[in-house]
Order: C-alpha cells, then structure tokens, then sequence
C-alpha cells in the first residue's frame, strides 16, 4: 500500500518548486501540511549556500561557501564540495518539526514535507532517525525529494527509494510542467488508504 511520495532528478530541474505547488494544491483541499524545504541562497550574482525554510517561513542555514561560511568553531566540520554544513542550524530548525509530526488536531492525517534527503542533511544521525520513524508512522504521509544515485549509493536515500510503501516520480525538464497532477493525485490516494 502507497504512503509516501518522493520526488527524484537532477540538481535544478524543480523538485522544490513542484514540492512548493504540491502543497499549495493540498491545502487549498483542506489538507494540513508541515515540514521543511532547502532553498538556494544567492549573493553577487552566483549560490553562496542553502538555507533550510520551514512550511511557517522559519529560516535557517543548512550550508554556506567556505569563504562566507567563516571559520569553524571547533568541533568537526561537514562539508559537502564547498560547502560547509551548519548541523546546528539545520538540527536546531528541523528536529522540532519531526517531533510535533505525531500530534494530528483531530486524527486527521497530515503530509509532512523532507525537502531534502541529501548528502549535507545525512550528517545528522538525529535527522536520519527521525526520518525513519516518521516513514514508519502511521500519523502521516511524507511528501520528499532524494537525489538522483550518483557515485557512492546514499544509506537512507536508497532505503527510502526501495520502501514498497513509496511512490518515486522522477522529475525531468520534459515533464516537470505536467507532473504537478499526478504527484498530488499519489499524494490523495496515499491520505486516502490511510484513513
């Protein structure tokens, strides 16, 4: 039985925009939706880094270029190409939103959304858990993006990408004007075999 939809494709081909109308589309229905998406953060004229934005417009750093990300505070540094990752950030921002995922007002069930599954959010053991417990929860559908496979197979990313309780789209610039439909459709049958 589908639970859960994610979203697949290349860096840029729009799997958070579609997240973003996804959920427009939802809650105009009258479904409740919470959760986080990454947004690029821009400055000079080029990407300086991501910035994770709550579903209520909280915002946080994810990552920032080594140069603007300033020196480390001691500890160990994640770092994804040039990026330095802001664990504490992200954590501080998207571990509380897992927490709260459980207490549906009124039983209705609730699409939660994981923008992204990706290589910078895998340094979180934290985020890893609470992403398996919340796949596994019966209080509500997950609507994600995980990358495309390239080099060295991502634990969680293939575990999410081969759960027979998720429906994978794969998002290309051929049809990323005309996916919107199907994947909100997913997304009310998955609600619907819950209920």
């Amino acid at each position: 039985m589908l639970k859960h939809v994610f979203l697949t494709g290349p860096p840029g081909v729009g799997k958070t925009t579609l997240v973003q109308k996804a959920c427009e589309a939802l809650v105009s229905s009258g479904v409740g939706v919470e959760g986080f998406y990454t947004e690029e953060v821009r400055g000079g004229g080029r990407r300086v880094g991501f910035d994770v934005v709550t579903l209520t417009g909280e915002r946080g750093h994810l990552s920032r270029i080594r140069d603007i990300a300033g020196a480390s505070h001691g500890g160990r540094e994640y770092t994804v190409g040039q990026y330095v990752v802001d664990l504490p950030s992200f954590e501080n921002l998207t571990l509380p939103l897992f927490r709260n995922v459980g207490s549906a007002a009124g039983g209705s069930r609730k699409v939660f959304v994981i923008d992204e599954i990706g290589k910078m959010e895998l340094f979180s053991q934290s985020f890893i858990r609470a992403v398996r417990q919340t796949l596994d929860s019966p209080a509500c559908t997950v609507l994600g993006t995980i990358p495309i496979p390239k080099g060295k197979p991502l634990g969680l990313v293939e575990e999410v990408r081969s759960r027979r309780d998720v429906k994978v789209f794969t998002v290309s610039k051929e049809n990323r004007n005309v996916i919107l439909q199907d994947i909100v459709s997913a997304l009310q049958e998955c609600l619907k075999a819950a209920t």
